[in-house]
């Protein structure tokens, strides 16, 4: 599904999230913070585009994806130029991976951080033990996905919206628009903010916490592994 969506992506995502999308990776970017010299893993990173913002300060990126056909689109715009590597950034490179079985070493990242990834692994729960397992003792997870509104009323007008409009947007932009049907049910049925906390804590990170975005629509779950 993912690979057959990868063509028109990014593009589908800026008009469906009406530009927010931009805002909600600096927002993502400026959390996990990466400095010179360290390694970050981008799992879930499509094609790359959230990728290169946290190689700024010229860190080693990682973009992990399950989708082949997201990786190669996202090479062949490198390789192309069409997504220049700004002075003093570090490098990123393309590796196809399963969140529940990474083809890393443990502690081998500094920090693990995944955007709207997460509600698509078919066990969140043991892909939240794997990517502890590759973070470094003192290391950080920085999470973004999509949430719930408050209140309740305002949240059930988002599932129609979402159920609705979303699909037939999508479908006059991709053409693999039942992808976007699946996109909305997946949210729908995503847990809440503090559930997701909950099963992070279960799977052994430390200092969680979380901030809402465009009120509530993303999600940035935040957490360590404990030295």
């Amino acid at each position: 599904m993912f690979d057959q969506i990868a063509e028109r992506y990014d593009l589908v995502n800026d008009v469906l999230s009406v530009g927010q999308d931009r805002l909600w990776r600096r927002f993502v970017a400026a959390t996990v913070a990466a400095k010179a010299g360290e390694r970050v893993l981008d799992l879930a990173a499509g094609t790359g585009t959230s990728s290169r913002t946290f190689t700024a300060a010229g860190a080693y990126c990682i973009a992990c994806d399950f989708s082949f056909g997201m990786l190669q689109v996202g090479a062949r715009k490198a390789a192309n130029g069409g997504q220049p590597e700004r002075p003093g950034a570090g490098p990123v490179r393309f590796v196809a991976g399963d969140a529940l079985r990474l083809p890393f070493a443990d502690a081998s990242f500094d920090a693990v951080t995944i955007s709207f990834g997460l509600r698509n692994v078919a066990d969140p729960d043991a892909a939240l033990a794997e990517m502890r397992r590759v973070t470094r003792p003192g290391g950080r997870l920085v999470i973004c996905e999509f949430g719930h509104l408050q209140p309740p009323a305002l949240d059930a007008f988002y599932g129609r919206y979402l159920a609705t409009a979303l699909p037939a947007v999508a479908k006059r932009l991709s053409p693999a628009s039942e992808a976007y049907a699946y996109l909305a049910e997946s949210i729908k049925d995503w847990p809440r903010q503090a559930e997701l906390a909950r099963r992070m804590g279960d799977a052994g990170w430390t200092a969680i916490r979380w901030r809402n975005l465009t009120l509530g629509v993303v999600a940035v779950h935040v957490a360590r592994r404990a030295e």
